[in-house]
């Protein structure tokens, strides 16, 4: 699913099943040598995909540990974006001389908690899932635009290092393209110029499993002088793969 929805010089790997054995690095092993069945099942699986695609890369296998806040670490030569979630596991990775950043994160296609949407969206947001939903309920489409919000996020932060609520993202999804922009809307003196103010992904539901994924090209990255995705102090939102 990640293959279509990424530049093909991204190199993806997903599982929808957990492997019965997965090797660790000692670091990797060390990070979970308490955690419960699924934790370890989830954060293996993530990882071998993660060593799938450094291989589609071209690039050695390491260990994918996390960083300030659980973003988790590449080489630095690759950026790259993990997530996880019920039965569906997956990475994207690309040299960072070509992408300052990427961000995937997949959701299940089940509505979220009661109360949840009034509180991560804008009023036109609300308006436009609402309307969505009428008119394609197989989808969760609040649940969709929480995954775009979070691949938003999950591609800022790697790039400026500063925090954004869910509020401060105006996203605007394309239900026939299946594609989505967002806009970020905090003051200007307040963004980094280390970032871009918009952002355009595309968007999945197959299978129970929502997917969204944005690629930012090096092309599109920031002046010089500003900090790279490389550089940046890593942060992690509650709905990463770390």
């Amino acid at each position: 699913m990640l293959t279509k929805l990424l530049p093909s010089d991204v190199a993806t790997a997903e599982s929808t099943a957990d492997p019965e054995h997965v090797f660790l690095f000692p670091e990797e092993e060390f990070l979970i040598r308490n955690a419960v069945p699924k934790r370890r099942q989830e954060f293996g699986t993530v990882r071998w995909c993660a060593r799938r695609a450094m291989g589609a890369l071209g690039v050695p296998p390491t260990p994918v540990v996390p960083g300030r806040r659980g973003v988790p670490q590449w080489g630095p030569s690759v950026v790259g974006s993990m997530t996880h979630c019920a039965s569906y596991r997956g990475v994207a990775l690309a040299r960072a001389s070509e992408f300052v950043a990427l961000g995937i994160d997949a959701e299940p296609n089940t509505p979220l908690p009661e109360g949840v949407l009034e509180s991560i969206t804008l009023p036109q947001e609300l308006r436009r899932t609402r309307e969505l939903a009428r008119a394609v309920p197989e989808i969760a489409w609040d649940r969709l635009l929480f995954s775009m919000k979070e691949a938003v996020y999950k591609t800022w932060f790697p790039l400026t290092g500063q925090e954004l609520d869910f509020t401060d993202a105006l996203v605007t999804v394309d239900a026939e393209q299946e594609t989505f922009r967002a806009r970020l809307l905090p003051d200007p003196a307040r963004l980094s110029p280390a970032g871009p103010t918009t952002f355009s992904g595309r968007w999945s539901a197959h299978d129970g499993v929502l997917l969204s994924a944005i690629a930012v090209p090096a092309a599109r990255s920031a002046p010089p002088g500003a900090r790279t995705a490389r550089s940046a102090p890593p942060i992690c939102t509650a709905g990463s793969a770390c």
